[in-house]
This record gives structure tokens, C-alpha cells and sequence, in this order.
């Protein structure tokens, strides 16, 4: 069981500090260099962790951690407010409808979808991630965070993932004041060829994104003109999402 507790507090102690080196963790804990070592390769093997993309000698969480993450939203108070209105936004628009989750100042994760009724859909599974520069969900959390925090992220480099994918800095800081003025954040084709989302964040009380709500759609059926009226209802939903987890 000490080997156990041992991995559990590695685990925790590379989510707070991640990307994190086998050093920084070896002071963190007094541990031999070896024993973290060893450790961090098996939570790796297993998909609890992984190396970082850039720097192979860091480590980060791994996709089973955000896999996780979903379920253990089940019957919170966020998972339960969102449902319904989600499902009413569905019926509307006949687009699906995802709930996401920023993971710290990493990714996106899908942890809720309600589906459309066409057979031609978007379709991200349930603990999907993806990057919050390139995405509507994404850029509707970033949007709202500390400038600190976004000039931080930016530091990091942005990857493209589309011709279309926003890699510039003031690019894109220009793109969240858009968003902090409409109330949306939109996405076409900038992360998946043929893939549209127009995303609303919901926010706490005191302005703190905790999820967004994202109408997701093929390019196909994406229509500009329609634009203000779904970014109202997305923005709409998300605020009744907020409303309700309050009780309001």
C-alpha cells in the first residue's frame, strides 16, 4: 500500500506542478532519483501520465486522468444544470451540443454531448480533449481568464492545426476581446477540417469560466447569416447553465 500512496501523491504533485522534471520531483518528495523515476514510468505505462510534447523529460497528465475526469462530474452541480438546457438548445438548432471542461491552462475536455438528429454530425466522444487556442470552447475559457494567465499560455507557443488555426499572439488577443464583446467565441475549420462550433462560457460567480457550452456542426450546414442568432442562444444557454447551478 506505501507504493500505492507513493504514486497517488506523484500523480497529484505532476498535475499542480506539470510540466514537470524527475528533479523538481525528486526535491518535492526527498526521494531517490531512481524510486520517481520508476514510478513515473509506471503511472506512464499505464496512461495516467505522459512525456511532454516539446520536452520529453517533463512530465504532464495523461489521457486516462482526463478520461476520468467526466464521470467524476456525474451528478455535480455543473453536470446537472447543464443537461436540460442543453438538450432545449439541441431541439432548436439540431446541431449537437457540447459541455466542456477547461483542464487548468492545458486543454479542453468533452465531458457531457447531447446529439442532433441528422445523420451527418460532429462527433467528439466523451473525454475528448482539445487545444484552447484552436477551438471555440477553448478560446470562450481563455477569454475570460487573467491576462496574466493568457500572456503565460501564449509564451508556450501556438501550435497549428488548420491553415485557419489562429498561431499568432495579437492575433489572437485580439480574437478574445471579440469574444469578451459578443459573448461567443467561433470556430471554423480551425481545428478539424469541416468542423464548426460557436461556444458561450459559463461563469461562476465572480467571472471564473468553469465550462462552456458549444453548438458543434459539419461546414456544410454552417451559415453566416445565422451566426448572431445561434451565438444568442448559445450565449442564452450558457447563462442559464450559470443560473442554475446557482439555484437562481
Amino acid at each position: 500500500m506505501k507504493s500505492v500512496t507513493r504514486s497517488l501523491r506523484i500523480l497529484e504533485a505532476v498535475a499542480q506542478h506539470q510540466p514537470v522534471t524527475v528533479g523538481e520531483l525528486t526535491k518535492i518528495f526527498g526521494l531517490p532519483k531512481s524510486t520517481v523515476q520508476r514510478t513515473l514510468v509506471t503511472l506512464a505505462e499505464a496512461g495516467w501520465l505522459r512525456a511532454n510534447r516539446k520536452d520529453t523529460t517533463r512530465w504532464e497528465i495523461g489521457a486516462r486522468v482526463l478520461a476520468v475526469r467526466p464521470a467524476a462530474l456525474q451528478g455535480s452541480s455543473l453536470f446537472v444544470a447543464a443537461r436540460e438546457p442543453m438538450v432545449r438548445l439541441r431541439d432548436k438548432v439540431n446541431e449537437t451540443i457540447h459541455l466542456s471542461v477547461p483542464d487548468a491552462v492545458q486543454c479542453m475536455v468533452v465531458v457531457d454531448r447531447v446529439d442532433c438528429h441528422h445523420a451527418v454530425r460532429t462527433f467528439h466522444a466523451i473525454g475528448d480533449t482539445s487545444p484552447l487556442h484552436a477551438t471555440a470552447t477553448g478560446r470562450a475559457v481563455l477569454a475570460h481568464l487573467p491576462k496574466r494567465d493568457v500572456e503565460e499560455f501564449l509564451a508556450r507557443g501556438l501550435d497549428r492545426y488548420s491553415e485557419t488555426t489562429p498561431v499568432d499572439p495579437d492575433e489572437l488577443r485580439a480574437e478574445l476581446h471579440r469574444i469578451r464583446t459578443d459573448g461567443y467565441a467561433v470556430n471554423r475549420n480551425q481545428y478539424r477540417p469541416g468542423v464548426c462550433a460557436i461556444a458561450a462560457p459559463v461563469l461562476d460567480e465572480e467571472g471564473t469560466p468553469l465550462a462552456t457550452v458549444a453548438l458543434s456542426m459539419p461546414d456544410s450546414r454552417y451559415d453566416t447569416d445565422q451566426l448572431p442568432a445561434w451565438g444568442r442562444l448559445v450565449t442564452d444557454t450558457a447563462a442559464e447553465i450559470a443560473g442554475r447551478r446557482l439555484g437562481a
